[in-house]
């Protein structure tokens, strides 16, 4: 099923962060519901939405792996990290995306140093977009953090 000419090392950037992915989906999704048992309705909502991005990327992900000529397999899904309170999920969270941008900006870097323009590409949008995720995250951490802060501003939208 591989093209004669497939980068095994994109092949497995692909594989990693299909496994990121979906293991996204899954931490944002949870902890949607979680908030909304607090009672957190407009953090719950924000998190869904992330929930939504997270699992386009997994699409384009499954889109790209397929126009290599291999079926998407996620290896292992991490397990999700919970906190006491909106603050310890979104510092998780933070976390989470950065080693997600740090991923898809070491695919993106291979991708240019062997001359594939097109994976690059790809893993530079991917990283870009992570980025920015990491970016709204900093600036709803910064919201919880001010004088008389509630957990339910709606501010900057994730």
């Amino acid at each position: 099923m591989l093209p004669a000419r497939a980068d095994q090392r994109v092949l497995g950037y692909l594989g990693r962060a299909l496994s990121l992915e979906l293991s996204a989906v899954q931490l944002y999704s949870t902890q949607a519901r979680l908030v909304a048992t607090w009672g957190l309705n407009g953090p719950a909502d924000r998190l869904r939405k992330e929930a939504r991005e997270e699992m386009e990327h997994v699409e384009r992900v499954i889109a790209r792996m397929l126009a290599h000529g291999v079926a998407p397999n996620a290896s292992q899904l991490r397990p999700v990290r919970l906190g006491h309170d909106l603050r310890e999920l979104l510092l998780a969270d933070q976390a989470f995306e950065h080693e997600l941008a740090r991923l898809y900006h070491e695919a993106a870097s291979h991708c240019a140093r062997v001359g594939n323009h097109d994976d690059r590409m790809f893993f530079q949008t991917l990283w870009e977009e992570e980025r920015s995720h990491g970016v709204e995250l900093a600036r709803w951490l910064e919201e919880l953090q001010r004088p008389g802060a509630s957990p339910e501003a709606d501010g900057a939208v994730f």
